[in-house]
């Protein structure tokens, strides 16, 4: 889709981070947000290379940032390949995500210093969704939560290799996923918070008092919450309980209504709040394809109109497109388009430190917007001043 140097939209009602403009504009330079507007202090000129979108009534929101997808579009991370980053990153602006983490799964060491190498080489280009770094998500997890991750990779938490995948990087790891049950003395967490990564726990069987104590060695972050970890027991309330009670957390959430169903979403949105919840996908190739047999992980995968399983029936990832998952979290009750920004798009980008770019509607931020409207279908994707999909109709001069 096309660019232009300036880009003013205008008849919008824009959520910014304090309120809602109605009826504002919105003035788009070299990829960055130049001016916001409100009804009563429109600009009387602009310049004469700047294009001009009627919005016509719909809604400014902050482009998604989806923290953990693998694929799409027949395209996954461990392909290793610019063509498959590129392919992914064409396809996520179509459904609302303007920046991502490419994020791996446990697999030999080979498999991922290739896929790091290619992330670490990777330029992110205009029209496409943005990738902000990687979520290594493996190999250092408990083989009793594998879930769809490859049994025989698992390792124990190394600091040496994490080190050396951080080099083949580039110093692109943002996030890990691991299970801190494995790393009694916190000696790995620790390193791993104080080097600046964000430490997810996530495929664990760990107990409340080992979260609690994983969290004062730097975990923040519960990797897609409910699936591959312990849950709620009246004994001990495990990594979903955890969630609950410990504020320094922010969790993950798959919202297909498969991999947690609607009732037990509306109870996470009810004890955790929009504030520490993160909309994920966790997808994988077969998003935006047709129903077949896929690969993952080097395993097979059986995808149909709306979940993707191995052979023994184990969820493998998902097929979920963002703005559907947004969209199944505004039919819950107390969640509005204000919940929705904070899930997707603020509470993402402060979890990996990005906030002061990405994430909002503010002067000086990326140019990452989208046009919506008050359902969430997706009128406009704009990343980082470039057009990058067109949903609907509105008028241009």
């Amino acid at each position: 889709m096309g660019k232009s140097t300036s880009l003013y939209i205008k008849n919008v009602n824009i959520y910014t981070e304090e309120k809602v403009i109605a009826g504002g504009a919105l003035l788009i330079e070299n990829d960055h947000i130049k001016a916001i507007y409100n009804v009563n202090e429109l600009p009387s000129r602009l310049l004469g290379n700047t294009e001009i979108m009627d919005g016509k009534n719909k809604n400014v929101i902050p482009g998604f940032i989806d923290g953990h997808i693998h694929g799409a579009n027949g395209a996954d991370v461990m392909d290793a390949t610019e063509e498959a980053i590129d392919t992914m990153a064409t396809a996520l602006a179509k459904e609302g995500t303007t920046s991502f983490l490419a994020t791996t799964i446990t697999q030999s060491p080979e498999n991922i210093d290739k896929a790091l190498k290619n992330i670490a080489s990777y330029n992110s280009k205009p029209g496409q969704a943005e990738v902000l770094g990687v979520h290594l998500e493996g190999p250092f997890i408990e083989k009793s939560k594998n879930g769809a991750q490859p049994l025989e990779y698992i390792m124990e938490p190394n600091i040496e290799q994490f080190k050396r995948w951080q080099v083949l990087s580039g110093d692109k790891i943002r996030t890990i996923t691991m299970a801190p049950e494995h790393d009694q003395d916190g000696s790995f967490i620790q390193f791993l918070y104080k080097s600046g990564i964000n430490v997810s726990a996530g495929h664990t069987s760990a107990g409340f008092v080992d979260i609690k104590k994983a969290v004062s060695y730097g975990v923040r972050q519960v990797t897609h919450i409910c699936n591959a970890m312990s849950g709620i027991h009246h004994r001990d309330i495990g990594v979903v309980g955890a969630a609950f009670q410990l504020e320094q957390l922010r969790a993950e959430l798959i919202t297909d209504g498969i991999h947690v169903t609607t009732e037990m979403m509306q109870l996470l949105y009810n004890n955790i709040g929009s504030e520490r919840l993160l909309l994920i996908t966790d997808a994988m190739r077969a998003k935006c394809l047709q129903a077949g047999n896929y690969e993952f992980g080097g395993q097979n995968v059986s995808v149909t109109k709306d979940r993707a399983v191995l052979d023994d029936g184990t969820l493998a990832g998902s097929i979920l497109k963002m703005y559907q998952g947004a969209q199944n979290m505004l039919g819950l009750a107390g969640v509005t388009i204000r919940s929705i920004i904070e899930m997707a798009s603020v509470n993402p980008a402060k979890q990996i430190g990005v906030f002061d770019k990405k994430g909002s509607i503010a002067v000086g931020k990326d140019a990452d917007i989208l046009l919506v409207d008050n359902a969430l279908n997706i009128h406009y994707t704009i990343c980082r001043g470039s057009i990058s999909y067109r949903g609907g109709q509105v008028e241009w001069r």
